[in-house]
This record gives structure tokens, C-alpha cells and sequence, in this order.
């Protein structure tokens, strides 16, 4: 033997060993040399910063303040978990499926790299067979991206074996620095399910409508079974695919002992059971909320990345946002909103029946008629027609042909499943369907803290996203006139104890602004009664000509003045028509100036974020309220007993709160005022108790949509109900007891001397023989 090695065989195994090392030393150089991008060659590597803290992309949650997520934002829709949220269902599947050997290699595993190389190959087989690391490096680090690409990366073949050899070298780097149950989280957490699908916890939840840790072992299969193909194992398009491929999971889990033969035989037989929703802007709660503070939160992101350096995203850094909305007052929003607006949409379709709503006042008849040509106008605003006539230019005949033309689609209805119904409807045709339905906007606030606990933007986001709390501006009608009352009382041009003459009120041609010819408001039913009123009597029963007395004495300035103070942005036009509330506002504006009644004078901001922490629960900012005290509590309170008019004189005009709805039993007040403007285009409703006031608008976005009398079309019957029926269900929740039924807390030594009778805050003193209604009506 000695004597063979000696020989030509000695040599052989010298170059042998001489090609081994050198193909060593070339390979050790070769991972070297993409290491670090040896020559600007192979391009580069995660740095180890990005090794130790691998980024993904994560959707920034949106939650209730008492803990409920409302929505999400988000580019790629995931949530990570820890492992102890996942079912063993899914790891089991997983490991038998796409690595089983995964507990016992150090991120490569020969059998696997084998495959891989042998699949690169032109002679090689099918390859694949990346280890569970491996595919979590290539997940994390975009491996194969542009930015990681060099000089030889655009070379189709090498640009394969560089790809692959960074993920081996990434995959060791893992596996030094993370844990296996790490690394297997880092992979469920980032891989693709499909339908803009990412991560375990978001993919259990839109196929099952579960959590993960609820998944049975077929539907843990069938998802692991997904992860090769999703689009092509897709169980909603490919269900016959999908359930071949999970049963091949199955098999997988039987072969390395997750399952028995007998528990495979009884789950492959298992059919399809998906509970499939996706996750969107237009699903879940408070949608219209969560589209306005969008704006919000990005003028807040780009103003904390400025000032710290950073590089936030709302789409993909995984914050936590809190908000002030209570999750069962939303809930009851909605429901409420719903409930009312069905049935004034049956109301307004018999109202309408046979005709078209989209009118006009003809001043010779003083009867509505229908606006000739409204419909093609409107069509002319549309994406659609604006498409057509970029398509067919001047070409008017082929753009309304196709206008005319019927297609498929969906459109929203009251019922049905999910309130859509598929149709058939020419463009032209599905403007004439949306035209005809009201809409709605409400919000509800605490007073004292500023929170918003509610806010319910229109009937459907998914096809009206137009909000109707913070981007609608609307004539407010008669719900203006308590800044009118509140301006004169504050001026001490009145008392709350005066009372007014219900009769004419003429304002000259440039009088206080007056810019038109003399100028008479009427009441909204055309008369004047001549009778004494009191305040409380005026503003209960919403009686314009006394509002027209109080703003010629104070003069139209002052209450814009007033109005500004507690909180109405919107431009205000300062004429003697403003006691009628002629200037476009926004609930969220209303809703917000009248808490300054309710709280004791302070014009509250209201609060819709309360804090914003980073993915890991850091802090990143928390806010708190904004108050400024505008006027003192004893006018507010006065505002408050002149407000509570509505519901408790006889004739006020929500009156229906006490008798109807029961609001006022157990000793609770309530100050509302309703509101309607001419042609009876918007109706709204404002009401307040101790610690809550809400407010809601109604009408159609065409203000020349609406009822034709004021029998249907006041606020009372077109807003106040929706209003009624979600304190009905506030009061119902035993969990809400800080919005329970109470009295206004009054102001300490409040007092006001009506000349025999006083309103104080202990004790009303009723003289021995009441004389007059006006009395009775203040006393009861």
C-alpha cells in the first residue's frame, strides 16, 4: 500500500486535496466576497442594525378608548403575534410542510441546499426546498430586490446563485442571533395569504373570522397549504385546489408523526368551512371617523418625524393609535342612525312617488317643480363622464350612449345582505338610485373632557364616503338661534325672564347689513300670533320673530362674535338673516359650540386621539383636553333652562323626548333644539344632558332634495328620532353609568329674580297665586 501511494495514486490525491482546498479557499473567499459586496459586484448585504432589528411592514391600528381596534391602516395588512397566540395546529402543519428538519439545523440544512443548488442547475431537478430561515431571510430583506442588486445581479443565472447564497448567509445570521421560536414567528408573521393578506393573525382572521389560536388542524393545514401558492390555492376561487392541497399538509403531518392514520383518514374528509372577510377601509366600525383622522394623524406624523428625526409611516410602522370613541356608544350610533334613516327613506320614497325630488320653488305658484335637465348635470361632475369624454372628445352622442348603457354592479340598500344588492343599472341610472337617498351625519361629545364618543359620517362609507360631520357644511335653520339668545343675554340687553311679542320684525334696506330690499321673517308657519312669550317659551317652540327681535337689538356682529367664541369656524355672514341660522356649518362645529352650555361656559376642542404609541408600546405622544372659558357658567345655565323649553313646555318642539321616548323620566332634563331651513332642505337636532350632547344633520347632498312640507321635513320628525333612540340605548347599558339620566348640576348662588319667583340653585320659590301662562310655563 505504502509502495501504491508512492506511486501515480500519490500524486492523484495531491491534486485532489490541492483542488479541494482551493475550492475551499474559492469558496470561502466567494461568501466573503458577497458578504461585503466584494468590488461593488454582488451588491449589498442587511446591515447587522437591520439584522438585529428586521423590518416589515405592519399596520398601524386604530382602537376605541376602551379597547376595541376599529380599523386599521395599512399598505400590506399585518399584525405580528408571539407564538404563544398561534395554534400548535399551525406549527405542526408548518414544520411537516416546509421544513422538517427545522429544529435541527443551524439555517441551511444540507438535504435542502442540495435541492436548491440541484434546482439552479440545468441538468438539475425540480428545486426549491429552502429551510424555514432561509425563506424568513428572503421575507424580511428583500434579497432579491433592486437595491440589493450589483454589477453581476443583472446576470439571469448568477443573479439566482447570489440571491440564494445572501439568504444562506442571512439564514445563519438568524439563527446566531434569534431563537427557533423567533424565527419561526418572524415567518408567520410576514409571509403572503392572499387578498393583500400578511400574517398568521390577519389571515386567520379573513378566512375564519377567527383568532389564531382558535384554529382547528384542517384549517391550520389548509392555510399552511396556501403559503406555496396563494393565488393558485385560493380556497374562495379554487376550493377543489385547496382542499387537494391541504390534504396534502394533512399527509405531510402524518408522515412525521403530527397526526395518526386514523386522524388523517377523518380530516381529509373535512370540507371547507371559511367565514371570509376582508379587511378594508369601507369595513368595520366607525369608518367615516377613521377615514377624517386620517388627515389628522399624517399632519401629526410628519410633524413628529421633522422634529425627531424619524421615519413614522402610518401605513407600515405598526402604531397604536387610541381614540375617544366608546366602542358601545359607536355601536349604538349606528344601530340608531340606521334604524331612523330606513325609515325616513320609506317615508321619502311614498313622499316622492311618481315624481322625481330634485326641485325647485317656482315663485309664481310658490309650488316645487322638478329642475329640468338635473340629472345629465350632475352626470357631467362625474369620473365616469369626465373618462368619456377624454375617450370620445367632442363625440356628445357616443359619451351619453354610453352613459345610457346598463352594466353590472352593486349598490347600496337599505336591507339585503350587508345593506348591497347586485343590479343592473345604466350610469345615468345609478345617479337617478343615489340622488334619491337622504343622508345623514351625527356626533356625539362629552362636554367635560372633550371626548368624542361617537361620530357616523352617512349611511354607508363603502359607497358614499362624503362625511357629513367635519367636510359638510350646512344651513343650520333655528339651532343657530341659542347663540342669537345667548349674545342678548350676555349683553344684558335681556334677561332670561323677558318676555316678546310675537309679531312682525322688519329690517330696513342697510339695516345691520341688510344688503336686500326690507326684509320680514315669518314663523314656519307663515303667522304671527301676537301672543307674550317668554324666552323659554320663544326658543322652546322655535318662534322666529323673537329671534329676529333679540339679533336687531344686538346686532348681527355680536352673535357672529358669540358663535366664533365657542367654537364655529365656518365663515358666518354677518346680516340680520343669521337669527334664522343662514350660514353653512358643520355638526362637528355645532356639536362642539353647544358644549360649551353644558359645561359650564368652556369652549371645549373636541379630543379625537388620546395617545399614539410606536409597535412595541412606547409612548409616542398623549393628548388631553383643550378648554377656554368664554362665557361664565351662570349664562350657560341660563342657556340650558331656555333650551329645556323645547322638551318641557307644552308646545315645545321636542316635546315627543318627554312624551314619546320617556327621556325625562327618573327626574333627567334634556335642552335640544331643533332646526329647519327653508324649502325644508336640512334638518337637524341638537340635544344635550349633563355629561353628553349630540347633534345630527339630515337631508339629501342636493339641497335641492328634500320633503315638500314641513309636516316631514322639520327637524323634529327628520333628525330628532335618531337622536332619541340612541340615548334610548345609551341609558340602557348598565356599563355607561356616567351618561346615566340626571339634572344639570346648577352654578353655585345661581339665581335670577323674575319679580316674584326665583330660578336658583337650591330651591325654586313659587309665589302664593300664579297669574299668568307665561308663569305657569317657566314654574312647572
Amino acid at each position: 500500500m505504502l509502495e501504491l501511494a508512492s506511486g501515480p495514486y500519490r500524486t492523484i490525491i495531491k491534486r485532489l486535496w490541492r483542488y479541494a482546498l482551493l475550492g475551499l479557499a474559492l469558496l470561502v473567499f466567494y461568501i466573503f466576497a458577497v458578504s461585503y459586496n466584494f468590488l461593488w459586484l454582488f451588491g449589498g448585504m442587511p446591515s447587522l442594525k437591520a439584522l438585529e432589528n428586521p423590518q416589515s411592514e405592519v399596520a398601524s391600528e386604530l382602537y376605541s378608548e376602551d379597547g376595541v381596534i376599529l380599523g386599521k391602516y395599512y399598505t400590506e395588512n399585518r399584525t405580528p403575534i408571539e407564538i404563544t397566540q398561534v395554534s400548535p395546529n399551525v406549527i405542526s402543519a408548518l414544520i411537516a410542510t416546509e421544513d422538517a428538519r427545522f429544529t435541527r439545523h443551524s439555517g441551511i440544512d444540507p438535504r435542502s441546499l442540495f435541492r436548491a443548488v440541484s434546482g439552479i442547475l440545468p441538468f438539475g431537478g425540480k428545486g426549491g426546498g429552502s429551510t424555514l430561515t432561509q425563506q424568513t431571510a428572503k421575507n424580511l430583506f428583500e434579497t432579491r430586490a433592486e437595491k440589493y442588486r450589483g454589477w453581476l445581479g443583472h446576470i439571469p443565472l448568477v443573479s439566482t446563485v447570489i440571491s440564494k447564497t445572501k439568504e444562506w448567509i442571512l439564514a445563519v445570521r438568524l439563527e446566531r442571533n434569534y431563537t427557533k421560536q423567533e424565527i419561526l414567528m418572524m415567518y408567520l408573521n410576514t409571509v403572503s395569504f392572499g387578498n393583500n393578506t400578511y400574517g398568521i393573525k390577519t389571515a386567520t382572521k379573513t378566512y375564519f373570522g377567527k383568532e389564531p389560536w382558535q384554529l382547528n388542524v384542517e384549517e391550520g393545514a389548509l392555510l399552511v397549504g396556501m403559503l406555496q401558492n396563494p393565488s393558485l390555492y385560493n380556497p374562495r376561487t379554487h376550493e377543489e385546489r385547496a382542499i387537494q392541497r391541504r390534504n396534502v399538509v394533512l399527509g405531510q403531518m402524518k408522515k412525521y408523526g403530527f397526526l395518526t392514520d386514523a386522524q388523517f383518514a377523518t380530516y381529509r374528509e373535512k370540507p371547507l368551512k371559511l367565514d371570509f372577510s376582508v379587511e378594508n377601509q369601507n369595513t368595520g366600525m366607525a369608518a367615516y371617523f377613521r377615514a377624517v383622522i386620517k388627515d389628522d394623524l399624517q399632519r401629526w406624523i410628519k410633524e413628529y418625524n421633522e422634529n425627531n428625526g424619524t421615519e413614522l409611516d402610518l401605513y407600515s410602522s405598526g402604531l397604536k393609535i387610541r381614540t375617544s370613541i366608546d366602542s358601545r356608544m359607536q355601536a349604538y350610533a349606528e344601530a340608531s342612525v340606521m334604524e331612523h334613516m330606513r325609515d325616513q327613506q320609506r317615508k321619502f320614497y311614498e313622499h316622492w312617488r311618481g315624481r322625481n325630488p330634485w326641485v325647485k320653488k317656482d315663485e309664481r305658484t310658490d309650488k316645487f317643480v322638478e329642475i329640468p335637465g338635473f340629472i345629465e348635470q350632475v352626470a357631467k361632475r362625474t369620473a365616469r363622464y369626465k373618462s368619456l369624454v377624454k375617450e370620445y372628445g367632442d363625440d356628445k352622442e357616443a359619451i351619453w350612449r354610453e352613459m345610457r348603457k346598463p352594466v353590472k354592479m352593486k349598490v347600496f340598500t337599505y336591507g339585503g345582505k350587508k345593506n348591497e344588492k347586485d343590479t343592473t343599472l345604466s350610469p345615468l341610472d345609478s345617479i337617478r338610485y343615489y340622488k334619491r337617498l337622504l343622508n345623514v351625519g351625527f356626533m356625539s361629545m362629552d362636554p367635560n373632557t372633550g371626548q368624542v364618543k361617537a361620530w357616523v359620517g352617512g349611511i354607508n362609507f363603502k359607497y358614499m364616503k362624503f362625511d357629513h360631520v367635519r367636510q359638510s357644511r350646512r344651513q343650520p335653520g333655528s339651532t343657530f338661534k341659542p347663540f342669537v339668545y345667548l349674545a342678548a343675554i350676555d349683553k344684558a340687553f335681556i334677561t332670561p325672564c323677558d318676555q316678546f311679542t310675537d309679531q312682525p320684525t322688519t329690517f330696513a334696506r342697510g339695516e345691520d347689513n341688510n344688503g336686500g330690499p326690507a326684509w320680514t321673517p315669518k314663523n314656519s308657519n307663515g303667522k304671527y300670533s301676537y301672543r307674550s312669550l317668554s324666552l323659554r317659551e320663544a326658543l322652546g317652540q322655535s318662534i322666529n320673530t323673537v329671534s329676529a327681535q333679540l339679533i336687531k337689538k344686538t346686532k348681527s356682529e355680536t352673535v357672529v362674535d358669540y358663535a366664533k367664541r365657542l367654537g364655529i369656524q365656518s365663515p358666518l355672514t354677518a346680516n340680520p338673516t343669521l337669527c334664522l341660522g343662514t350660514s353653512d356649518v358643520t355638526v362637528f362645529e355645532m356639536v362642539g359650540a353647544y358644549c360649551a352650555f353644558a359645561n359650564g361656559g368652556y369652549r371645549v376642542k373636541p379630543l379625537l386621539i388620546l395617545d399614539i404609541r410606536d409597535k412595541d408600546g412606547n409612548v409616542l405622544a398623549s393628548f388631553g383636553p383643550l378648554a377656554n372659558q368664554e362665557i361664565n357658567a351662570s349664562r350657560a345655565y341660563d342657556m340650558l333652562y331656555l333650551m329645556r323649553g323645547a322638551v318641557e313646555e307644552p308646545n315645545g318642539t321636542s316635546a315627543r323626548l318627554r312624551s314619546q321616548y320617556k327621556l325625562l323620566d327618573g327626574g333627567n332634563e334634556i335642552a335640544a333644539k331643533t332646526g329647519t331651513t327653508s324649502n325644508y332642505s336640512d334638518g337637524w337636532f341638537m340635544g344635550m344632558t349633563q355629561n353628553l350632547v349630540s347633534g345630527l344633520w339630515v337631508g339629501g347632498d342636493d339641497r335641492s332634495i328634500h320633503f315638500r312640507n314641513i309636516e316631514y321635513g322639520q327637524g323634529a320628525r327628520v333628525a330628532m328620532p335618531a337622536w332619541a333612540l340612541y340615548m334610548q340605548r345609551v341609558y340602557k347599558d348598565p356599563a355607561l353609568t356616567r351618561y346615566k339620566p340626571e339634572r344639570f348640576r346648577k352654578p353655585d348662588k345661581y339665581k335670577i329674580d323674575c319679580g316674584g319667583y326665583y330660578i336658583d340653585s337650591t330651591q325654586r320659590y313659587i309665589p302664593p297665586k300664579v297669574t299668568t301662562q307665561e308663569e305657569e310655563g317657566i314654574l312647572q
